[in-house]
């Protein structure tokens, strides 16, 4: 179980900095050419290092700073139309997985007292 939530905290971390990356230099940036929202990727590579290597305490902040993603999705799904909206339900998609995963990941491998 606990690998399993691992490895869905892995995998949607990195497809979201994916579909960040993506989003704002190719899919659907703000400006033509891409935007300087790319770089909202670099600061998801802040946690990627503890995730990967299963740090508890990184799984800890990483659920609550996960939540600032999860509220710009919900706010351009509402406020973009069309291929920006789609992304932005994929990126709500992603973070929750993502904070599923951390809350459940750091609640079984607490000590136990």
């Amino acid at each position: 179980m606990i690998q399993t939530l691992r490895l869905g905290a892995i995998t949607s971390l990195i497809a979201l900095i994916l579909l960040s990356l993506a989003w704002e230099t190719v899919l659907a940036p703000l400006k033509p050419g891409g935007s300087l929202l790319m770089l909202k990727a670099a600061l998801l590579l802040v946690p990627l290092f503890g995730i990967l290597h299963g740090k508890r305490y990184t799984y800890q902040w990483a659920s609550m700073f996960i939540l600032l993603y999860f509220t710009e999705g919900v706010v351009r799904a509402w406020s973009d139309i069309g291929l920006s909206a789609r992304l932005a339900l994929l990126e709500i998609v992603l973070t929750l997985i993502f904070f599923v995963c951390t809350i459940f990941y750091a609640r079984l491998t607490r000590a136990k007292v």
